[in-house]
């Protein structure tokens, strides 16, 4: 399903739908178990409030995730955790807004019934989406398609289950975790004995004769049929840029931003920057004097990076190493840095280490959302080795990212090759609401200390 030229899982949103009716619905119920459901509803902005609270705790404990919440006691684990806390931030709010106050004893009894109906809920949902799967068989055997198959395997967010595979003559099927059913000549009598729902052409080189005529009588008796990159795009996010030809990126939709977006953009980082500058600098003062109590050396660390159209600017930080962390040859910064200081582990975990990027983003150097900006010695290095590395210059390099709040930190060439496919996937699709879900999904990142760069 397509949201904001976003593919969004449907599971995802039935149960972001639903659950967010279970939670209005349980505040309902329970004014109304203590005889006060006329009023409950005649304060609707109480019920949108307290939906809106629980939905953020839901959110930020990845209760929306359904890959990382793999099974029911990890789901009941979460969702207790979110409940505490969004019950704790609506008490809390209460004494600010008492108007927001729905009675002592109607605000337990929808704790016991949200908690009560979301598990109900998800476990009826766990069961019925089992027998609504599509049943996949996908063309091919190369390094494409175990790279579909082992990404459609690991999520839980689409409801896809791999029946197997059909044998790529030039690349025999090992390794590949699936089962191979045949060859292509094999195609419709695979469809039929199969019932396949969706046929994915998975054929590392597509210069191999493909079964046309196989595929094509696939089509027209419903089945659907979708070349790999499309599915990989779908359900991971991300853009399978070994498998892509500079064809597909030319024909492919997406890679596009309207001047309007563009000026908006530019117009919400010159706004946000500003506040931030005036607002964080009381904030930047106590982190500088904590660097400079902390480890000799200046405050700021200054590099070259490399920006917009390849233009290089020079990007300031808090400094978060020692002063002689680098001699010689660039050095690439890894998840637990023994060059990384006392204050600067800190600052780097709470992002405060960026807030000098601000400058960067006002002059026009950076936006609030994009790749982040590497230094020329490894951009030059990367692009040499890794296909279509140059185009994630397209855009504004960004403070935060969808590489950064999707990926590890990342310190090897396999590392940056999965990072540029994620930042391919953003600059496809870049739009104002995708900058909005990496700003929430950045707020995620802080407040758990994952990944911090």
């Amino acid at each position: 399903m397509q949201v904001f030229d976003r593919q969004v899982s449907a599971r995802g949103l039935a149960t972001f739908g639903f659950e967010t009716a279970l939670i209005s619905g349980a505040v309902i119920a329970a004014a109304s178990l203590h005889g006060s459901a006329q009023t409950a509803l005649s304060a609707s902005w109480k019920i949108a409030v307290v939906t809106a609270v629980c939905e953020l705790c839901f959110y930020y404990n990845d209760l929306y995730d359904l890959t990382v919440v793999g099974s029911p006691t990890e789901f009941v684990l979460r969702l207790l955790r979110a409940a505490g806390i969004a019950a704790m931030l609506i008490a809390l709010t209460s004494l600010v807004v008492p108007e927001l106050v729905i009675g002592r004893g109607v605000f337990l009894t929808w704790l016991i019934l949200l908690v009560l109906s979301v598990s109900g809920w998800r476990l009826a949902f766990e069961r019925l989406s089992t027998h609504l799967e599509e049943r996949l068989l996908i063309v091919g055997t190369g390094l494409v398609a175990k790279r579909v198959v082992a990404e459609i395997q690991a999520q839980r967010d689409f409801a896809y289950r791999v029946v197997g595979c059909v044998e790529d003559s030039e690349s025999p099927g090992t390794g590949i975790n699936a089962p191979i059913l045949g060859s292509t000549s094999d195609l419709p009598a695979l469809v039929e004995s199969h019932r396949i729902d969706r046929i994915v052409v998975g054929l590392s080189d597509r210069r191999h004769a493909l079964p046309i005529q196989e595929l094509m009588q696939a089509k027209l008796a419903g089945v659907r049929v979708e070349d790999a990159a499309t599915t990989y795009e779908r359900i991971a996010g991300k853009i399978l840029a070994e498998g892509a030809t500079p064809s597909w990126f030319v024909f492919s939709d997406g890679f596009r931003t309207s001047r309007r977006t563009r000026f908006v953009k530019r117009t919400v980082d010159l706004v946000l920057a500003f506040v931030g500058l005036v607002l964080s600098a009381p904030l930047m003062v106590l982190t500088a004097l904590a660097i400079r109590l902390d480890s000799r050396g200046p405050v700021l660390y200054c590099q070259e990076r490399v920006g917009e159209h390849g233009r290089t600017f020079t990007l300031c930080k808090f400094r978060s190493m020692r002063t002689d962390a680098e001699h010689g040859v660039p050095r690439w910064a890894t998840e637990n840095d023994d060059r990384v200081t006392r204050v600067g582990r800190f600052i780097r975990l709470t992002r405060l280490d960026e807030m000098p990027q601000l400058w960067n983003v006002l002059r026009g150097e950076m936006s609030f959302v994009g790749p982040r900006p590497e230094r020329p010695y490894f951009v030059q290095q990367l692009t040499s080795i890794i296909p279509y590395y140059a185009q994630r210059h397209a855009v504004k390099p960004g403070v935060t990212g969808w590489a950064q709040v999707k990926y590890r930190y990342g310190s090897s060439i396999e590392d940056s090759m999965e990072k540029l496919r994620y930042d391919l996937y953003y600059i496809k699709h870049q739009s104002l609401f995708f900058d909005l879900t990496i700003f929430m999904d950045t707020v995620k990142v802080i407040l758990t200390g994952k990944g911090a760069q």
